[in-house]
């Protein structure tokens, strides 16, 4: 059963297939009127819109599910709901605070021979479906990828461990600068080290506290939000922290002269990211959240299609 919690659920070939999948506008009526739930425990606009539209793009019916209505571990644990959800839908789609809660769920299923798939839309450590729609935009913008730079700018959070994953299956030189306090852990940087050699696609790793360190020459720059939802009460420190992070003019100065700039959004301007940039020449990120609803679409039907994929 191909969950995905991660892009390290995907080895090269699945990987390949998944963006293979996205661009195909022939896939047809895959979900032939099963439902697929879409489980929110933290609210999305791109990723509701994108989940629901890419669903309703191969022929099935998405049902918006929001925490509060299943009360994850609250009113029913996170393994009753997922094995109510499964009566009724083909897929699973789950954006969950907590991680873990996205492996119980699948590990319910499994325990009872349901094949069911779980999708992670964004959890506390991952956000996979980001990852794909960065890829698919860096490959239309760029070309292919293998040797290219992406320097991302900021924490080194869910976002950024996924798309370092998705970056290193692609070959490219992965530059993350963060505050230390921010920064990967030497666990962590070891574990994405370990996973490119795995992968054996040539990619490469490496942490900075400098921003102009790892923009020199950056064929693409990313930056996400420096304080996400459920910190709120560390804005200040955040704030404080990452001055010298935002990526503005100068910043991009320092990069390939035709970088391309990337960010997830929500954006705040002036802080992580300058509105002069965010708006500007080198700026693709309207392009990158269209590429949301053609990653779901890609991953959907990977989980529908794709069971006879191996993970190699």
């Amino acid at each position: 059963m191909p969950n995905l919690f991660d892009i390290d659920d995907l080895g090269p070939s699945a990987w390949e297939h998944v963006l293979s999948l996205a661009g195909d506008d022939t896939l047809g009526a895959l979900l032939g009127g099963r439902g697929v739930a879409l489980l929110f425990e933290k609210p999305s606009a791109r990723t509701r819109n994108s989940a629901e539209m890419a669903v309703v793009g191969l022929g099935g019916h998405p049902v918006y599910i929001q925490g509060a209505e299943v009360g994850l571990d609250v009113r029913e644990s996170a393994e009753d709901v997922a094995r109510t959800l499964a009566c009724y839908h083909s897929v699973i789609c789950a954006r969950v605070f907590d991680h873990t809660v996205l492996s119980r769920m699948a590990g319910a299923l499994s325990t009872r021979d349901v094949d069911v798939p779980v999708i992670n839309l964004l959890s506390d450590e991952a956000h996979p479906c980001q990852a794909v729609a960065d890829i698919l935009t860096m490959r239309e913008m760029l070309g292919p990828l293998a040797g290219r730079s992406l320097a991302y700018i900021g924490d080194a959070n869910n976002i950024c461990r996924s798309l370092a994953k998705a970056a290193l299956l692609e070959g490219m030189d992965v530059r993350v600068a963060s505050p230390s306090d921010y920064s990967f852990s030497a666990e962590e940087l070891d574990a994405l080290i370990a996973f490119s050699e795995g992968m054996g696609r040539g990619g490469t790793v490496r942490v900075t506290n400098e921003p102009d360190v790892a923009a020199s020459g950056a064929d693409a720059l990313y930056t996400d939000v420096w304080t996400s939802m459920g910190q709120e009460d560390e804005r200040a420190a955040r704030l404080a922290a990452f001055s010298g992070f935002t990526v503005d003019e100068a910043l991009v100065a320092h990069a390939a002269g035709e970088v391309i700039v990337l960010h997830c959004l929500p954006a705040h301007r002036g802080e992580e990211i300058a509105a002069s940039v965010l708006e500007g020449p080198h700026s693709v990120v309207w392009r990158q959240a269209a590429h949301r609803q053609t990653a779901m679409r890609g991953i959907l039907a990977w989980t529908l299609g794709g069971r006879h994929e191996q993970r190699s």
